[in-house]
């Protein structure tokens, strides 16, 4: 199902305004493992890169804001609510926050391994901006809204 589409059924089944606003993408790396840990529940935050915002134009999410999950394949999986953001530094990275992201074993430490090995990569397309601990990191907590599942045929 592409996103306009899972869109229109969520308005429909919430009563959402169609005009509202959203944006759809997929998750960095693993998008399929990652949505799918959306949608059982476990995943309910994410973590980008704050300085890539400025750099590719892009506006910053905001608290409020709605967003089309999509798989590898660009199929919409679910729509989430942003519910909070906050931008600290790498290093400053809450363990309750790399435990909402859901991923591995939920640790901090499993964190930090896999969001430096992508940020790092992440950085090498970006002229001036470089990984380190003070790396600006936009933590982002959300709530799912509505799965593609939940449409009845």
């Amino acid at each position: 199902m592409k996103a306009d589409k899972l869109w229109e059924e969520f308005c429909r089944a919430t009563g959402t305004d169609e005009a509202c606003e959203y944006e759809a993408w997929a998750f960095g790396d693993a998008p399929d493992k990652l949505a799918d840990l959306v949608l059982r529940g476990i995943k309910t935050a994410t973590a980008s890169a704050y300085d890539f915002y400025a750099a590719d134009g892009e506006p910053l999410p905001k608290v409020g804001e709605y967003s089309v999950i999509l798989d590898s394949h660009d199929d919409a999986v679910c729509v989430i609510r942003t519910t909070r953001l906050e931008v600290v530094p790498f290093g400053k990275v809450s363990e309750r926050h790399a435990y909402l992201e859901g991923e591995g074993d939920r640790s901090l430490a499993y964190w930090r391994k896999v969001h430096e090995d992508f940020f790092r990569r992440e950085c090498e397309e970006y002229d001036g901006i470089e990984f380190d601990e003070n790396f600006n990191v936009l933590c982002e907590k959300f709530e799912c809204l509505y799965r593609a599942s939940d449409i009845k045929n």
